[in-house]
């Protein structure tokens, strides 16, 4: 018998979900690698805990909740030293000087500005619900949204972003 998560295969749910559970581990580590691992995580989560989901929705928000957890458990396990001349070596996530397209300036934001900003601005999900994703109170939501929204203003140089 196939499990089912809100009416879903397991297949439907990695193709619908995979590329927001993706990009919020991008956002949070800003390294391909350790975002790829906890990506695979948080779909492993949900293949061998099969919790019960009341819609899609709650599917979604359970899924963006684990990916977060995931991703702050690799900061506080990593500990990277990189000699600096091998540092040159190392490609950079979105490091495009030529172009400072949205996205990139959004991968130049401290994690926690851009977290809130992805999950607000990309994924659309309101105050309340970013909050709950990231278990953080609200007003420290809107706070750090009105801080990001302060500093990508500053690196995209304008004021027509809201």
């Amino acid at each position: 018998m196939q499990k089912s998560y809100a009416d879903l295969s397991y297949e439907e749910v990695v193709r619908q979900y995979a590329k927001a559970v993706a990009s919020v581990c991008l956002m949070r580590l800003n390294h391909w690698a350790d975002a790829e691992d906890c990506f695979q995580n948080t779909f492993m989560k949900l293949y061998t805990s099969s919790p019960d989901f009341a819609d899609q929705d709650h599917l979604k928000a359970w899924l963006l909740r684990v990916a977060v957890n995931e991703c702050k458990s690799t900061l506080r396990t990593r500990s990277r030293t990189v000699p600096l001349d091998a540092a040159a070596a190392i490609p950079v996530f979105m490091n495009d000087s030529d172009s400072e397209t949205a996205p990139a300036i959004l991968m130049r934001l401290k994690p926690k500005y851009r977290e809130v900003m992805y999950l607000h601005y990309c994924e659309g999900y309101n105050i309340a619900e970013v909050a709950r994703i990231l278990g953080k109170n609200e007003n420290t939501v809107k706070t750090l949204l009105r801080r990001g929204r302060e500093q990508f203003k500053k690196l995209y140089g304008g004021d027509d972003f809201e």
